[in-house]
């Protein structure tokens, strides 16, 4: 089971990084923009899924790369 609720993987060698929440895929993300906007449409108003993502908040795990980094390594 995920530590957090939102996950954000580690970067593809294609750029972007898998976004899940509650282990349940919800998209692809290439900027903190799309992040935001995966949360909006999994039912987060965008005010909250804006100021989730810019706090760093521990409902959001970045896993495998630094956060707000979206291209692979």
């Amino acid at each position: 089971m995920d530590t957090a609720p939102i996950v954000v993987h580690r970067p593809r060698g294609t750029g972007g990084r898998r976004v899940t929440v509650r282990g349940q895929i919800i998209g692809l993300a290439r900027s903190d923009k799309d992040l935001v906007e995966f949360l909006r449409q999994a039912g987060i108003d965008e005010t909250t899924a804006e100021d989730l993502v810019a706090s760093n908040s521990s409902l959001i795990e970045w896993r495998g790369g630094r956060a707000h980094e979206y291209e692979a390594a």
